[in-house]
């Protein structure tokens, strides 16, 4: 039982210690912007899931345009669902389990545009390459 705090105490010594490793206060993610793609063989069935999503959350979010045109870094046509970090929790898990086959690109905004798309992002679905050109990097 002593062992374990030490180790514990070690680890995040060791992970850490690398100015790339730093840790970052999760307080810096102000809010959060999942894209859901599609194309033009899987648009009707982003659009159900945008009047699915609007009536279930549709008090907590702001939805963005329904681009049928490559937009930003994104390698598909998209739609923004943005919300605040206090809704993670009520948002996230219902997109994992009820996304069917479109893929979600998902970020933090942080203030810090790159690392939020590249570094920080996680994917529902099958990931994509992010044209991070349109953001700098």
């Amino acid at each position: 039982m002593r062992i374990v705090p030490y180790v514990t105490a070690l680890t995040h010594a060791l992970f850490f210690s690398s100015p790339a490793m730093a840790a970052i206060d999760t307080t810096a993610i102000t809010s959060w912007h999942a894209h859901v793609y599609f194309d033009a063989a899987s648009r009707d069935a982003a659009w159900a899931f945008r009047l699915i999503v609007e009536e279930r959350f549709g008090a907590i979010i702001e939805l963005g345009r329904f681009h049928e045109r490559l937009v930003g870094p994104h390698p598909a046509w998209s739609y923004q669902i943005a919300f605040g970090a206090a809704q993670f929790d009520a948002i996230v898990p219902w997109l994992v389990l009820n996304h069917g086959a479109l893929d979600i690109f998902l970020h933090p905004n942080t203030h810090d545009e790159l690392r939020d798309h590249r570094d920080s992002a996680v994917w529902i679905g099958k990931s994509h390459v992010l044209n991070l050109g349109a953001l700098g990097g």
